[in-house]
């Protein structure tokens, strides 16, 4: 199971009525080494000069790589974190997540960076079982 889902949360959702904050609320409680991964990278690129940041650091655990693959993996989890934040995720191998501003989604930056080239190059044998 991906999210931890409150009865009152499910009922809400049964009748269409969750926003973005409840969800996002969901996310944060349900999915923490994930959260923290992905808000210490925002973090990290809103205090860079070229406003950009990422992750290398595997995860510590089977557990916490499964949190940031359902967090990354999942349309409506990574769309809803896109919009919490205002910027653009991005995600290598298991582990490898990077932000951007909305205003660079077109630039040289973000298009190497999910390129088939930039995947290829993000590649070790360690990783590759991740």
């Amino acid at each position: 199971m991906s999210l931890d889902v409150s009865p009152a949360l499910l009922e809400k959702a049964e009748r269409g009525e969750v926003t973005d904050a409840e969800f996002v609320t969901c996310v944060k409680e349900s999915l923490p080494y994930a959260w923290e991964v992905i808000t210490g990278v925002i973090a990290d690129a809103e205090g860079a000069a070229d406003g950009f940041a990422d992750n290398e650091t595997p995860p510590p655990s089977e557990a916490a790589r499964g949190q940031l693959l359902r967090a990354l993996a999942s349309d409506a989890i990574r769309g809803g974190l896109e919009r919490h934040f205002g910027v653009k995720l991005a995600f290598q191998n298991c582990h490898r997540v990077a932000v951007f501003k909305e205003s660079e989604v077109d630039g040289d930056r973000y298009r190497a960076f999910v390129s088939p080239r930039g995947q290829l190059l993000n590649q070790s044998p360690e990783l590759r079982d991740c």
